[in-house]
């Protein structure tokens, strides 16, 4: 793979950017261009369907609509907020004729099926098998992580393939690529409140504050994600949970992006690690912590050898 479509929805500017910066890093590592889709516009994400179902379905065709004339064979969505409303879309009017035709009255475009849609766990496995996990220099170490799917990259038959629904596994390749230990824990998906962090915050506390329990009783050290929407209400929450009295946690979670491209030897500012709520610049401090200690190993085994 030398070049993949990209759409980096609207949160790449604003709430996810951390994962924005870690994918176009993470990308330029392994020598893949990322061409943006032209004129993308915003995908609906948790707001169009409350609104519109038209609208819901129109705004995420245009987008596939525009990568199928931009030539854009494979497209890798990064938020899985964004990869669901695109994949959900290509699903429906692929099944349906009749709607099909009524998008494209409505947006002036015809999307002829032909965009295949992945998410940032299925890209990055893509990467490691084209040859960035020979070229991933550090490790953590056995970092103990907790893979957190959550709904978006979990559900519905149409926009997750190839892997388990309740008990998916897709991100353990990439953590043990970066060197981390997955931990079995219970809660990898379920929700965690997603678009309704202002309008409800009450009940996403809960939600929150139970993933985050679960996750650090079953031994994980950090949680790792590819959704802004659970990456905020689980980094930027935990004042928040320790506030109302329902647990004192200082969970460090990371994007998936993020985690590999440290163990690809990018520095953390690249990958937007200095910009979480809750402090993650100990990761990184992890990694080096472990690179010296593998350093040091080899050395005893070589000063062994030489006697």
């Amino acid at each position: 793979m030398t070049s993949i479509g990209y759409y980096p929805g609207c949160s790449s500017a604003g709430g996810g950017i951390e994962l924005e910066m870690s994918i176009r890093a993470l990308s330029e590592l392994a020598g893949v261009e990322l061409k943006e889709i032209a004129d993308w516009n915003c995908c609906g994400a948790s707001a169009a369907h409350n609104i519109n179902h038209n609208l819901a379905i129109a705004l995420p065709y245009r987008i596939l609509a525009l990568a199928e004339e931009q030539g854009l064979e494979t497209v890798v969505a990064p938020c899985a907020a964004c990869f669901a409303r695109l994949k959900g879309t290509h699903a429906r009017v692929t099944r349906s004729a009749d709607l099909a035709a009524e998008m494209a009255e409505i947006t002036e475009r015809t999307y002829g099926g032909g965009v295949k849609v992945i998410n940032i766990i299925e890209y990055l496995n893509v990467l490691l098998a084209d040859g960035l996990a020979e070229r991933l220099p550090r490790g953590f170490g056995g970092l103990k992580a907790a893979a957190y799917y959550g709904c978006l990259l979990s559900r519905d038959d149409d926009v997750i393939t190839g892997d388990d629904h309740e008990s998916p596994g897709g991100m353990v390749p990439v953590l043990r690529a970066a060197g981390c230990e997955p931990v079995p824990w219970n809660f990898a998906v379920e929700c965690c409140g997603a678009g309704l962090s202002m309008s409800k915050t009450e009940a996403v506390v809960d939600l929150t504050s139970r993933i985050l329990a679960d996750a650090r009783d079953c031994g994980a050290e950090i949680i790792v994600t590819g959704c802004p929407m659970c990456h905020s209400n689980l980094d930027m929450r935990q004042k928040t949970i320790r506030q109302a009295g329902k647990g004192d946690f200082r969970m460090p979670v990371l994007y998936l992006s993020e985690l590999l491209g440290l163990a690809g030897g990018l520095e953390p500012k690249q990958v937007g690690l200095n910009r979480h709520f809750v402090d993650a610049m100990g990761v990184a401090e992890h990694l080096t912590e472990a690179q010296g200690a593998a350093v040091g190993a080899e050395s005893a085994i070589d000063g062994d050898g030489s006697d």
